[in-house]
């Protein structure tokens, strides 16, 4: 066989570590989403990868930029008014006969688990500017989703 054709090692081969992927658009923030990001950032920078093995320390590295370029990015937007779905407001909502509700967050702080989605997620673009009593269209249902109540989050 050629030795074109050889491996030298393994190490060649492996896969390369990228940056962790910036979402696209604004980095829109609520007020409780700068804290978190601003806490991360700082609760990173004071470790001390001295320490670390050379993966765990890059992998830590990679983190810190991520979370230091969010923080650098951040946009801090006004509370909501609650006349309409917008951003940092929760909106109660049904969908399929359910009601559910969701807090309209900034893509780091998003948990839908907890309740909370991003602004740039299908459906908080879906609602976006909807009125209490509105239908919007969503996954290519006409009217599937009716918005029931909207309130002013203020939690910090």
């Amino acid at each position: 066989m050629s030795v074109a054709f050889r491996r030298e090692g393994d190490d060649e081969h492996m896969e390369p570590k990228f940056e962790l992927p910036l979402p696209p658009g604004p980095n829109w923030v609520t007020a409780r989403g700068l804290r978190l990001t601003q806490e991360m950032a700082a609760t990173l920078e004071v470790v001390d990868i001295g320490a670390m093995e050379e993966d765990a320390a890059k992998k830590h590295k990679r983190l810190l930029r991520y979370w230091r370029t969010r923080r650098a990015t951040a946009q801090l937007q006004p509370v909501a008014d609650g006349e309409a779905v917008s951003f940092g407001c929760r909106v109660t909502y049904r969908l399929n006969g359910r009601d559910k509700s969701v807090m309209i967050v900034g893509d780091d702080e998003a948990d839908p688990t907890d309740g909370r989605i991003s602004f740039s997620s299908p459906l908080a673009r879906a609602m976006m500017d909807a009125g209490v009593g509105e239908t919007v269209d969503f996954a290519g249902k006409a009217d599937a989703v009716e918005i029931v109540a909207i309130s002013v989050v203020t939690e910090a």
